[in-house]
């Protein structure tokens, strides 16, 4: 068991604690490991009725994978730095399918920071799944902008979105708040930040049949503070349906640029801060992923993330963030025109045959 995750029964429910705070919860193998052990226990208790994920800290439920590590493994040239990549990318998709499918109710408090991987272990399938937002929540898929693609489950997820909402955040990486999620359909229900041990405790005192109904009525008053229909995102949903309906990003860029409004304007802007090669595998991803089971996208997303080191966008996107910290990345190529359908091609092209592939037996 890691220190990082604690791992707990309360009654009759698991309870998950994130617990890297100096890191915003990102997650490492070991983290990754402890949750999938906690998660296979009580999936069978049947004393277990429901689990329940949270941070223990007030700035973050988790800010995704540990990007320093994928650069120092990427960059290693020893044979164990890239054994470990591979076996973190492995090991969290799996998570991420067995969160997907798991068969007793999963509350995630998604409180403060949730990008990325912390996205994989949050958005659940629809029949387990009770995703709560706060006040605090900032949401995002922003590894665009690091030189990779949505992932954990990020293809599924966005692509099952309202509308085009799921391919907007996937192709610019923007940040939203609590009512924007609502709207998107990525959280279920908002609660205040300070009610969450009120929150907690419900949840420990109720009957399994009767859990969902009893975090609704507890959420209920609550509902005016993040309503969907006043959000951010809903203010600008028709443009987004409109101008991210296309499946190229050039035809994406080409009509946000014959709009004058403040959003397309802004839009514009961070897309091409974004690489350019990986906006265009990420919309072929999303296009893909909506007509794929989240088995079969998650072994996709394992291709794709295989070719992301071998390609080296990744570590020049994280260099420019987290190492040397000049947000100046050299994308390659640098320009959307130089990218080819052949560069993109090549990140759905399995690094395996179907019977040695490491998800190969996801159902």
């Amino acid at each position: 068991m890691s220190d990082l995750v604690l791992a707990e029964v309360s009654g009759h429910t698991g309870i998950i604690t994130l617990n890297r705070p100096s890191a915003l919860n990102s997650l490492t193998l070991d983290m990754v490991r402890t949750m999938t052990g906690a998660l296979l226990d009580w999936r069978d208790q049947s004393d277990i009725h429901c689990v329940l994920v949270r941070s223990s800290s007030e700035k973050a439920y988790c800010a995704g994978g540990d990007i320093r590590f994928f650069y120092q493994k990427g960059k290693a040239t020893a044979t164990e730095g890239a054994a470990l990549i591979e076996d973190f990318f492995t090991e969290e998709y799996a998570l991420n399918h067995l969160i997907h499918h798991y068969p007793k109710p999963y509350i995630a408090l998604m409180d403060g920071v949730v990008m990325g991987g912390g996205m994989g272990i949050a958005q659940a399938g629809p029949a387990a799944r009770i995703r709560v937002v706060t006040e605090r929540t900032k949401m995002a898929m922003p590894e665009v902008g690091i030189g990779l693609f949505p992932d954990v489950g990020g293809g599924h997820f966005l692509s099952h979105a309202n509308g085009q909402l799921g391919t907007y955040l996937g192709v610019t990486g923007d940040m939203i708040a609590a009512s924007d999620a609502l709207y998107a359909g990525l959280a279920d229900v908002f609660v205040p930040a300070a009610e969450l041990p009120a929150l907690q405790a419900i949840v420990i005192a109720s009957s399994p049949g009767g859990l969902r109904e009893a975090i609704a009525r507890f959420a209920a008053p609550f509902a005016s503070q993040a309503d969907p229909s006043n959000s951010r995102l809903a203010g600008v949903g028709e443009a987004i349906e409109r101008h991210f309906s296309g499946n190229s990003i050039a035809e994406l860029m080409a009509s946000l640029s014959e709009d004058a409004s403040d959003f397309a304007g802004k839009t514009l802007e961070m897309m091409r801060k974004r690489s350019p090669l990986m906006m265009c595998v990420t919309l072929s991803q999303l296009r893909r992923a909506a007509t794929m089971s989240m088995g079969d996208c998650l072994r996709m997303e394992r291709t794709m993330v295989r070719r992301c080191f071998e390609y080296g966008e990744v570590i020049e996107g994280v260099r420019a963030l987290a190492i040397d910290k000049d947000h100046s990345p050299k994308w390659h190529p640098p320009t959307l025109a130089e990218v080819t359908p052949v560069m993109v091609e090549r990140f759905f092209e399995s690094a395996w045959p179907a019977y040695a592939h490491p998800l190969r037996t996801l159902k």
